[in-house]
């Protein structure tokens, strides 16, 4: 593929993209050219295919990233990817973080090599959308205790499923044990219809769902079943070692701190853990410190535990919830600096 820019200037920059798989273009520009369609709209730029050849107009910086974003989603279709709206977005996302430059802020290079950052299950080729993504999925390679931290929506549980069905499935695990503080529930979990399993599983659906985009529906029935998979509230944690198992604590926010101390210390020999959660999220009583927050104050520095941080960028869901996310945390920000000249009084 080649990149040609013509008559450059600083309020529009034409480019022209020449694609050399011309069998490669339908599934780039998508059905009925929807996915050209959802570029402009998300760039404010005009894209003209003709052939095998797209024209980039508009304002130069998002031109550039039309261009990168493009790059992007050709070189995934080239690997073999399938690219849907979802891929779309995050190529969007990832060329906006680079400024069309094409190298990711997080510490890992999205350029070219981003396909050695990539997760195989029995079901999908999990490749990184963002920089943190890819950061995310080298940092649960290499470190025992993984903090991804940021909003929903941007794949923290996801990928951390995929790493430990992928380390499953490869023998490098014997177990995946997959657990949530099942918070809002309460005191009023024995009111709640059915056995202990009934109770808790819509607490746990978010784990389910993500195991079954992962694996047959006969294999996650048959692991479940064999105590390969195991998911259970926090609780069902206390008391044990969990030695060659891959462990996952989802929504760490609403743990308390002796809840988090817990979990931490039950990972035992050829174990690795993934703590996921969002701060700004907290469930737990007005004035509960929540676990995760002492967490991460706790453990700074400590050898073997690294943090990884999200942010809207990483977002992989509707844009319409990123700029829901922004406007609510522009209002915290508000409040929080209202609150503080008060209690500066």
């Amino acid at each position: 593929m080649k990149s040609t820019r013509i008559k450059p200037s600083p309020e529009m920059s034409p480019i022209q993209l020449q694609f050399d798989d011309n069998t490669l273009l339908p599934l780039l520009f998508g059905e009925h050219d929807q996915y050209l369609a959802r570029i402009e709209q998300q760039l404010g730029i005009t894209l003209v295919s003709r052939g095998n050849r797209i024209a980039i107009t508009g304002p130069a910086g998002a031109a550039e990233v039309a261009r990168e974003a493009l790059e992007l989603l050709y070189d995934r279709l080239k690997r073999g990817i399938i690219v849907d709206q979802g891929e779309v977005d995050g190529a969007i996302r990832r060329a906006s973080a680079n400024d069309g430059t094409g190298k990711g802020g997080g510490g890992a290079s999205m350029g070219t090599d981003a396909g050695e950052v990539v997760i195989h299950t029995r079901k999908r080729r999990i490749e990184p959308r963002t920089p943190a993504q890819a950061t995310y999925i080298e940092a649960m390679g290499a470190y025992e205790l993984v903090f991804g931290l940021g909003p929903a929506g941007t794949g923290k549980t996801y990928l951390a499923v995929a790493m430990a069905v992928s380390l499953l499935t490869a023998g490098e695990v014997d177990r995946i044990i997959l657990s949530r503080p099942a918070v809002e529930a309460g005191e009023r979990l024995g009111f709640l219809p059915g056995d202990l399993r009934e109770k808790v599983d819509p607490y746990l659906r978010p784990l389910y769902d993500a195991l079954y985009d992962m694996l047959p529906a006969d294999q996650v029935m048959k692991r479940l079943g064999n105590g390969e998979i195991e998911v259970a509230p926090l609780a069902f944690m206390r008391g044990r070692t969990l030695g060659h198992s891959f462990i996952i604590l989802d929504e760490a926010q609403n743990t308390t701190p002796v809840q988090m101390k817990m979990c931490l210390t039950r990972l035992g020999e050829n174990s690795r853990m993934v703590v996921t959660g969002d701060t700004s999220q907290v469930d737990l009583p007005a004035g509960a410190r929540s676990g995760l927050a002492d967490a991460i104050e706790t453990l700074e520095g400590v050898d073997g535990v690294t943090f990884v941080n999200f942010t809207d960028v990483d977002m992989a869901r509707h844009p319409l919830v990123t700029r829901v996310v922004r406007a609510y945390e522009k209002s915290e920000r508000r409040a929080k600096k209202v609150q503080d000249q008060g209690g500066g009084r």
